[in-house]
């Protein structure tokens, strides 16, 4: 005769068994006093918005009146170094995110997550290959497929909305690099040239005149740098287009800057466009970027669910894969429980990070976001379990185990496609050609590294 464990020891042991042991952990508001330059900013001040936009950390000179003593000069010289030979963004870190990195010593704050993103070094880039030779400053080629200035018309149904070409906060391995933010030593930004009242009447006219689009991806830049009164006139303008149906902000400032979203007169419009929006029967959401568990504060939770009070369908989360960030099983399932419980924030989609200049370091292969894919089935609902994507060039959004063909010495995998973008509307081989993406090189055999090595010195 059996006798069954206690139910205590019973999970004690069954959480021994597990690859992973979910533990709720609560959220936690770093103390932003602990850093010598913030040491007098009262709470008031630090849940200002506009506090945090006036004290954003934009060069190494307010890095320093930050900091104080608590980093080594070792760190100001790699990130000056870095700032003029091979960042792609410029620096500008709000206080909430900056005070999330651990800076208990300058070792743990070269090996911060959010530190290696966000502040990028030039100790972290690769020195054999920093850039793949297929990188490029605009990696999905998304002004190619620009209807109008700024409206990405990829998708039969779906577009994009580049409203701005500013953030609140600049990612070091941001996908439009090309066009976001100031100008740095090495990528002079391209620019919008239509004024905006223009440039945002041309998408809504596109869009009028475009019945089999459905939903709107609203993005920049980041819409929490866009004054309210015009962002809301925009969406609630789209609101009006009888064939969309789904509408997504798009504000890595959800997490960057909970503030702005916390002030009344966002959330009293947030509610107006909700309010709106189902009454038309119409879906509001909106899409962050968060990357690290860390990251998730309560700031932050109050934010999404202060969104989420105003009548929008949903907040959810859109990361990217980054290599020392979040590139472990046990790291993206600590984020997606932080988003999900904590949060009330959707786990969704983890990008691969874009071949752009500059990113292998950060970049993962295929096999690798394959493993990662599986390592985390199980563990969260199915409906909060994020879906890792390779955004293809010239394809869009494919899930990593959809490669048609993979020639893993080389590192080249091949992907089809079931809808034609507007380049290829009379392509007859738009849907059986087999279009590339590429592994960082560094991960490869050798064999596959001599390959490429040969190859470029012979372009």
């Amino acid at each position: 005769m059996t006798t069954a464990l206690h139910p205590d020891a019973l999970q004690s042991e069954e959480a021994a068994r597990q690859p992973y042991a979910y533990r709720r952990r609560p959220l936690t508001e770093p103390d932003w006093r602990r850093l010598p330059g913030w040491r007098d900013v009262t709470e008031a001040e630090w849940e200002s918005a506009q506090w945090q936009r006036a004290h954003c950390v934009k060069n190494v000179r307010q890095l320093r009146r930050v900091m104080g003593d608590l980093l080594d000069e070792r760190f100001y010289a790699d990130l000056e170094r870095d700032q003029a030979e091979r960042a792609t963004m410029s620096m500008l870190l709000p206080p909430q995110m900056l005070n999330t990195m651990d800076v208990s010593s300058t070792e743990a704050f070269y090996a911060d997550p959010v530190r290696r993103y966000m502040l990028p070094v030039f100790s972290d880039r690769r020195t054999d290959w920093p850039s793949h030779p297929h990188a490029s400053r605009d990696s999905l080629h998304e002004a190619e497929m620009w209807a109008v200035e700024g409206l990405t018309h990829r998708y039969p149904t779906k577009v994009l909305a580049e409203l701005l070409p500013t953030c609140p906060q600049y990612c070091g391995h941001c996908t439009r690099m090309d066009l976001v933010g100031n100008s740095t030593p090495n990528v002079d930004k391209h620019k919008f040239t239509i004024k905006p009242p223009d440039r945002l009447g041309a998408m809504l006219d596109y869009l009028r005149r475009s019945p089999g689009v459905r939903d709107v991806v609203v993005s920049g830049g980041d819409v929490a740098n866009m004054p309210w009164a015009r962002l809301e006139s925009f969406v609630d303008s789209l609101l009006d287009i009888d064939n969309i149906r789904d509408v997504r902000l798009a504000s890595k400032a959800l997490m960057g800057l909970p503030q702005h979203w916390l002030q009344d007169d966002v959330r009293a419009g947030m509610e107006r466009l909700a309010t709106k929006a189902n009454a038309r029967g119409v879906q509001i959401a909106i899409h962050t970027h968060v990357n690290a568990a860390q990251s998730v504060t309560p700031l932050v939770a109050k934010a999404a669910r202060a969104m989420l009070d105003t009548g929008i369908r949903d907040v959810r989360n859109q990361g990217v894969l980054l290599r020392g960030v979040n590139d472990t099983p046990e790291a993206l399932l600590d984020l997606s429980f932080a988003l999900l419980d904590e949060a009330g924030i959707l786990p969704y989609y983890l990008y691969m990070c874009d071949m752009i200049p500059s990113s292998e370091h950060w970049r993962l292969a295929v096999w690798e976001a394959q493993g990662l894919q599986h390592a985390i089935m199980g563990y969260l609902p199915g409906f909060a379990t994020p879906r890792i994507v390779c955004d293809v060039p010239y394809v869009g959004k494919r899930w990593v185990h959809q490669l048609a063909d993979y020639d893993r010495e080389r590192g080249i995998s091949y992907w089809t496609k079931n809808y034609r973008t507007g380049l290829e509307l009379s392509d007859p081989d738009a849907l059986t050609r087999r279009y590339e993406y590429h592994d960082p090189i560094y991960t490869l055999p050798q064999e596959g590294q001599d390959w490429w090595r040969q190859r470029s010195q012979t372009v």
